[in-house]
């Protein structure tokens, strides 16, 4: 089979069959799906091999097991513990104020089929544990002495639409259904909210949905909101029409509900932070797929105002895409290049600037990175939690792994890290939406005792 120069639309329609046939088989790979060193793609300057098109897109699943008796690992100098278990489907997390976790339990809403690619992606993701049911609530957890126990756990919030971004200000609670902006009053140690809250706005939806998570950030005065709003397709085959106001971070009045584009062509922004040093807006991004299990790389990247980062016409920066008919050259001259590489097809889907002081202070300023892990690519890429360390604001080094392990020695995914958040007494939290439960990543108790001179 020749894997370049293959136009998709009429020829992947009468593969219908070819394509169920793989999945039932396993017989998942298309042409070349071997990867090279990830390593090579991580940082300002990636390298960028050259495009493949494929007729039959590889697929490589890691199929979910259970953690038994282990956890995930974690470098000397840090402890990881279980935090809580028996969530459904974890995928983000918000510490509020008084140090109550929220975990939002979520999943996205049914996808139509309109395609083979469709059906496909359903079996794989099914494959891969990622079509639980949507539990659509959110769960509190109060650890009332700080030993890393919580004490009371409670729903906190039920009855949402595929919920995942959060956001307090103020008074008031603001959850990203995937459909809408929700506002809900919230008095400080409040358990539960019963209130059915107002819509603040519409949010880009169904039928489609392809991307259906929608990152939440506040403004540091609460005036505005800031959305990252998915593609909803890989690459613009559903229609452009199908785009609107899609692939972009919205900026939404808190006040009034209006918004506007902030930045666009960001193929699916599904974390955003502000970097605590410049006070920038930062956000992580995962790119297209289907031209190569080098291409293209996920990343991490400051968000200008105004700012147009390519997709779907270019990626990382000016590179064109031939699937895209027809171009856009006065558009694609004016994209910009991320800021930093995370290797490709790794999946970026949380973010937390490190602005605690209980991990080690080489952490301290820096960017924990939540790396969901690849499904187009042999081998595996991703399934850890990565540290980009940061000095004047921008990345300064290479990404290091923190917290490994969600892979067994099989490839099978026993976890894959989601949200990330840092708990009041400075610790990490990360949601883990295959085995269901919070990991909490804290300094190991020889640390404590040496920082503390016992």
């Amino acid at each position: 089979m020749n894997c370049r120069n293959v136009h998709r639309s009429t020829k992947l329609k009468s593969l219908a069959t070819v394509f169920t046939v793989a999945v039932a088989g396993l017989g998942l790979a298309g042409c070349d799906d071997t990867g090279g060193d990830p390593r090579v793609q991580i940082g300002a300057d990636p390298v960028l091999p050259a495009i493949h098109q494929y007729l039959l897109p590889p697929i490589r699943i890691a199929r979910p097991v259970p953690w038994g008796n282990d956890t995930p690992k974690v470098p000397q100098g840090l402890h990881i513990h279980a935090l809580a278990t028996g969530f459904e489907h974890p995928r983000s997390l918000y510490v509020l104020p008084n140090g109550d976790v929220l975990v939002i339990e979520s999943n996205g809403p049914k996808a139509p089929v309109f395609r083979p690619k469709d059906l496909i992606t359903g079996i794989v993701q099914g494959m891969a544990g990622a079509k639980a049911s949507s539990a659509n609530r959110i769960t509190l957890l109060r650890d009332s002495n700080g030993d890393g126990v919580p004490k009371l756990r409670t729903v906190f919030l039920d009855h949402l639409n595929s919920p995942f971004g959060v956001a307090l200000v103020g008074h008031y609670l603001y959850v990203a259904n995937t459909d809408a902006i929700m506002r809900y009053p919230y008095e400080d140690g409040q358990t539960s909210i019963t209130d059915k809250g107002t819509k603040l706005t519409d949010l880009p939806g169904g039928p489609i949905d392809h991307h259906w998570t929608k990152a939440l950030l506040a403004s540091p005065d609460g005036s505005k909101l800031y959305v990252g709003v998915g593609s909803n397709s890989n690459v613009g085959e559903n229609g452009m029409e199908a785009e609107h106001e899609r692939a972009a971070i919205w900026e939404v009045d808190t006040a009034t509900g209006s918004h506007r584009i902030y930045a666009s062509g960001v193929r699916n922004p599904t974390g955003l932070q502000w970097e605590p040093e410049s006070g920038k807006l930062w956000a992580i991004a995962n790119e297209r797929d289907e031209i190569g299990p080098d291409l293209v790389p996920d990343y991490l990247t400051s968000v200008k105002d105004g700012g147009f980062y390519g997709w779907p016409y270019s990626y990382y920066g000016q590179h064109l895409d031939p699937r895209i008919m027809p171009q856009q050259p006065d558009l694609v001259s004016k994209a910009i290049k991320p800021d930093y590489a995370l290797s490709s097809h790794v999946a970026p889907l949380g973010l937390a600037m490190y602005t605690g002081s209980a991990l080690p202070a080489h952490y301290h300023g820096g960017a924990f990175v939540s790396e969901h892990g690849s499904w187009d690519r042999t081998p595996l890429n991703g399934y850890k939690v990565v540290f980009v360390p940061f000095s004047g604001g921008t990345p300064s080094g290479k990404a290091e792994d923190v917290v490994t392990g969600f892979l067994d020695q099989n490839s099978h995914a026993r976890g894959r890290p989601v949200g990330l958040a840092v708990d009041k007494a400075g610790a990490l939290l990360i949601a883990d939406d295959v085995g269901d439960t919070v990991w909490r990543v804290s300094p190991a108790p020889t640390s404590l005792s040496s920082r503390s001179g016992s």
